[in-house]
């Protein structure tokens, strides 16, 4: 199946955040009841054809700000070497680097980011590690029982939903924040998102979950939106599932395009 494109129809749906009334959340029904589902190990091909098994990884990961990267410094002094193959290359050179200049946008400073060693970032394990490859920091909230949004840079966990914020002033001139939920498509990554060989949330094969992503993606929904309005959210969502039919859905979902090949 080719991949689908940006630029399908999608429905939407607008509330008040119940935490704070000068909000306003958007949020993108079409994505949010996707089944989506991360597919690492399992099928991904990666963003880049020549290294498959790094996923999404291969770039490193930018931080949102410092508070992320001091909360991911607390996580990383508890990795032990069993558990993350680079530990001695990040004690001697470091875990974190500047973004390169020739990925920075004109008149913006460099952002810190998860040093990149062996084509990509240093908390991949790679497929000959003993633990197995995945993310060292994922690896170590499974082993503690905890969530890896406590563990994993902001950028990472919360990959493929995309929280973005817009400032609004409505024709009485009274303004407010409009923060949109969606789909974190190529066209988040910018000019460089067409570069990428592959990507998940446009790919059929990762449309394979069995709970919609608004369910299976609860955490990061409540981490982004807060609980009260993820409430809000949940019962959208279950109306838009109900009643929607074919209309709206995601163009990736496996279900959607065998019903519409034309029967011989």
């Amino acid at each position: 199946m080719p991949e689908v494109l940006i630029g399908f129809p999608r429905a939407f749906v607008e509330f008040e955040d119940p935490a704070d009334n000068s909000q306003v959340f958007r949020c993108d029904l079409t994505w949010l009841t996707s089944r989506w589902a991360c597919i690492y190990g399992n099928g991904c091909q990666g963003i880049y054809a020549d290294r498959p098994h790094d996923g999404c990884c291969t770039l490193g990961a930018h931080f949102a700000d410092a508070e992320d990267e001091k909360r991911v410094g607390k996580a990383v002094r508890q990795l032990k070497a069993s558990q993350w193959q680079y530990k001695k290359d990040g004690r001697v050179g470091g875990w974190v680097e500047d973004e390169r200049p020739d990925h920075v946008a004109d008149g913006e400073l460099p952002g810190r980011k998860t040093r990149v060693i062996d084509g990509a970032c240093i908390f991949l394990n790679r497929p000959s590690f003993p633990a197995g490859p995945g993310c060292a920091l994922h690896l170590l909230a499974l082993s503690q029982g905890r969530d890896f949004l406590e563990t994993k840079p902001d950028v990472c966990w919360q990959l493929p939903i995309r929280r973005q914020f817009r400032a609004v002033t409505r024709t009485d001139d009274t303004t407010y924040t409009e923060i949109t939920i969606g789909e974190y498509g190529r066209d988040g990554w910018g000019p460089g998102g067409a570069d990428l060989d592959w990507y998940c949330s446009s790919n059929t094969e990762a449309h394979s979950g069995v709970r919609p992503v608004y369910l299976e993606n609860r955490a990061e929904l409540v981490a982004l939106m807060g609980t009260a309005a993820y409430e809000v959210l949940a019962v959208a969502c279950e109306d838009f599932e109900s009643r929607r039919g074919d209309t709206m859905r995601h163009p990736a979902d496996p279900k959607l395009i065998a019903r519409s090949r034309p029967k011989r």
